[in-house]
């Protein structure tokens, strides 16, 4: 049996499966997805897409549209709150979104938070995806993989017939459980499994205890169970997760309890509630002590399995998926070298760890303190985690002093080596865009009109020489600085460079000009492409 060809093929259809999917087809890389369900989710699951997987994402033409568009469909606010039930008169409050400590993220991207649950985002990916050309097969299962030095040979499984498909990578977004990382071999570290939730997606009433056009999401702490409810997801219904006391299962929540419950948690004995769907998963702390299998890659929670406390579980599969397809374009496309995908698992594994952390940590605070034993303390600055990751890999041209971190001040972006490059405002003949929209689809070479033209001439010969995707801009010709601030913000001088990767990070930078600009430039790329 002759088997189908793929570059790349992707097991699993959650968060960073389709956004593997959607960005590699975006890319025009030719991929196949396979998911053993079929379709998307039913539950709304995670909720709540952060800025940093908007900018990823945005760069594919209508994208963020589509996603925005859910949110303005569903609320625009949100309440976070730790009570006994949505009628306590005296709720914790956790977070809002009108909260100030989130408020500094309007002056460093022009990104939004899109507040959606993950069925409706999954949905989008889904269409983006097959409209990109993505070949999505649902109901389909990988039941045996076998790979060597040219690549990977998967068999499939859909209608009870088997056949063959040829990749030369896989990404396996295949969740939690991950039969891929199990069968590979593939060891974890963590807490492991915390317990189990049953989630019950319901229809109600609830107009007296919410406000219209806010999604409400509140951890519940009462006599009869611990959980948490999500009000207004705009999926038609609300979200009741009931934690599953010792010697629990799934066969003890038929319809009649899950309507008690619901009641319980909205404390309105005679509310009608109508049960639409129900399901019990793990809440797990899994860390894959490698993202990177010989030709395999692993995303989401087949890397990374958090609490969902924290809400950024999603968005980091997301960011997964995303970061594995411009590193898997760059090298199928002889851009890069074959060492180059090393720096996947290099930068994202100890990010998924430290998000995995505070999620953990989070959940801890949530809990009595004598169950809190063995968990890690929360993040000093949780809010510069949504968007002021470090990176550090053999893709990053680190400058002497570095000091290794992987958080940095969000709110006080330097441009640095392995930092997101900032965000700034300029006009772009007559238009206001920001640096962040100028990243996505290759390298981008950026210099100053005062000193830059230089670093304009290397960058048109080295891009020939290595047969890369750069684009060369000259800040102060066709785009302005309207507050000039943007050498400030990238720490360079007005002969000097900065080289931003397709994922907006600085990957190299030049504060000053220099005696032969092309030979700097080119070592620099080599360098950071493994060549």
């Amino acid at each position: 049996m002759e088997p189908e060809r793929v570059p790349v093929l992707v097991v699993g259809g959650g968060y960073a499966g389709l956004s593997a999917a959607a960005l590699l087809a975006w890319r025009e890389i030719p991929v196949m997805l396979v998911e053993r369900h079929p379709g998307t989710s039913v539950q709304p699951k995670a909720y709540g897409v952060g800025p940093r997987a908007v900018e990823l994402l945005r760069p594919v033409p209508g994208l963020e549209e589509a996603l925005t568009d859910i949110w303005a469909g569903t609320g625009d606010d949100m309440r976070i709150a730790i009570a006994k039930n949505l009628a306590d008169p005296e709720p914790h409050m956790i977070m809002t979104s009108q909260d100030e400590d989130l408020a500094f993220l309007r002056d460093v991207t022009p990104a939004v938070g899109i507040g959606a649950p993950q069925a409706e985002v999954e949905r989008v990916l889904r269409r983006f995806a097959e409209e990109l050309g993505a070949d999505l097969r649902f109901s389909t299962e990988l039941v045996a993989l076998d790979q060597d030095d040219d690549g990977v040979t998967a068999r499939l499984r859909a209608d009870d017939k088997d056949h063959l498909v040829r990749a030369d990578y896989v990404v396996a977004a295949d969740g939690y459980r991950s039969p891929l990382r199990r069968s590979l071999g593939v060891p974890t570290s963590g807490k492991g499994e915390l317990g189990r939730m049953c989630s019950i997606m319901f229809d109600a009433d609830l107009g007296d205890l919410i406000h219209e056009h806010e999604v409400t999401l509140w951890y519940l702490q009462n006599e009869v169970f611990t959980g948490v409810i999500v009000t207004g997801t705009g999926v038609g219904a609300h979200v009741l997760g009931v934690n599953l006391a010792e010697g629990q299962t799934e066969a003890d929540f038929t319809d009649e309890r899950c309507a008690e419950l619901v009641r319980v948690a909205a404390d309105r004995p005679d509310l009608d509630v109508r049960i639409l769907d129900r399901t019990t998963f793990a809440m797990a702390h899994v860390l894959a002590d490698t993202y990177r299998a010989g030709r395999v890659f692993f995303a989401g929670d087949a890397a990374h399995t958090m609490p969902p406390t924290g809400g950024q579980g999603g968005s980091t599969a997301l960011q997964d998926g995303c970061d594995l397809a411009w590193r898997l374009w760059l090298v199928l496309t002889g851009q890069a070298g074959p060492d180059f995908l090393d720096t996947y698992d290099a930068e994202r594994r100890p990010i998924g760890a430290m998000t995995a952390d505070a999620q953990l940590a989070n959940l801890g605070v949530r809990m009595p303190p004598e169950a809190r034993v063995g968990y890690p303390e929360p993040l000093e600055d949780p809010v510069s985690a949504l968007i002021g990751h470090r990176y550090h890999s053999t893709a990053i041209l680190e400058e002497p002093g570095d000091d290794g971190s992987i958080l940095e001040n969000a709110r006080v972006p330097v441009g640095r080596p392995g930092s997101r490059a900032p965000h700034v405002v300029l006009d772009w003949e007559g238009r206001r865009v920001s640096t962040i929209d100028l990243f996505g689809s290759g390298f981008v070479l950026m210099a100053d009109k005062q000193g830059g033209q230089p670093w304009m001439d290397a960058g048109r010969l080295v891009k020939e020489r290595l047969g890369v995707q750069l684009t060369r801009l000259l800040v102060g010709e066709e785009l302005m600085d309207v507050e000039g601030c943007w050498l400030e913000k990238y720490g360079v001088s007005g002969g000097g460079a900065v080289l931003v990767r397709p994922d907006g990070y600085v990957a190299w930078r030049s504060r000053d000009a220099v005696a032969d600009p092309v030979a700097t430039l080119e070592d620099a790329l080599r360098r950071v492409l493994s060549r």
